[in-house]
């Protein structure tokens, strides 16, 4: 596990971003915001539970940014972040399908820098680069919902990820992976970027692993 003095932790944050979110009347907001994070709610409890490992094994956090959230993985589950983020992908297609409003949404993964602190209630909170930086790579204009953006960092880790597990590497074949030649562009600090857009072309949710690994890949 990547984890450095003062709750300084290196890992996988995926960011997903509901398209013209503020668009939208606020009932309408309400009612898309309730029903994404129940739908995500309850497609994380499936894959938990196919995978036979605790949330906290999975994911360290959520930070809600008003028209989606952040998604902090654990650390040692770092690389698996990418295939998260396809699966949240895969399923805004059967929210789509409910809500004629819905227009998709945006999602970015990045391998960077986060510290946990407490926040006023006492919960776990987090800040950092790698927070702000993931948010950065939704800035590319060639992006397209049927895709995921990915960072350089993030890419990487999936490399090192699909080394390790290679069966989740044999899946990802199975299910006709695909990525990007490199996007390099500048954000809006004028900050040089480099990243990935990557897709599915037999798109699904596929469980996280762990030291009894089952790779079943869920079929809804």
């Amino acid at each position: 596990m990547t984890r450095k003095k003062n709750s300084e932790w290196t890992t996988d944050i995926v960011l997903i971003d509901i398209i013209n979110f503020s668009k939208l009347e606020v009932k309408y907001q309400l009612e898309i915001i309730n029903f994404l994070t129940k739908t995500y709610t309850n497609m994380i409890e499936k894959m938990l539970e196919s995978s036979k490992m605790p949330l906290s094994s999975l994911i360290l956090g959520y930070i809600s940014t008003g028209d989606g959230f952040y998604c902090i993985l654990n650390p040692k589950l770092k690389g698996y972040g990418t295939i998260l983020g396809l699966s949240f992908n895969y399923m805004s297609e059967y929210i789509s399908k409910k809500y004629s409003y819905f227009q998709g949404i945006r999602i970015a993964v990045h391998t960077g820098k986060i510290y946990e602190f407490i926040d006023i209630l006492g919960h776990k909170n987090y800040i950092g680069d790698g927070l702000n930086d993931c948010a950065r790579y939704l800035e590319i204009k060639d992006y397209t919902i049927s895709t995921i953006m990915v960072s350089d960092t993030a890419y990487e880790s999936l490399k090192v990820f699909l080394d390790r597990y290679k069966n989740f590497n044999s899946l990802l074949i199975e299910r006709e992976f695909k990525y990007s030649s490199p996007y390099i562009f500048e954000d809006k600090h004028g900050n040089k970027k480099e990243g990935r857009l990557v897709w599915l072309r037999k798109a699904g949710i596929i469980n996280p692993p762990n030291t009894n690994f089952n790779s079943m890949l869920i079929r809804t």
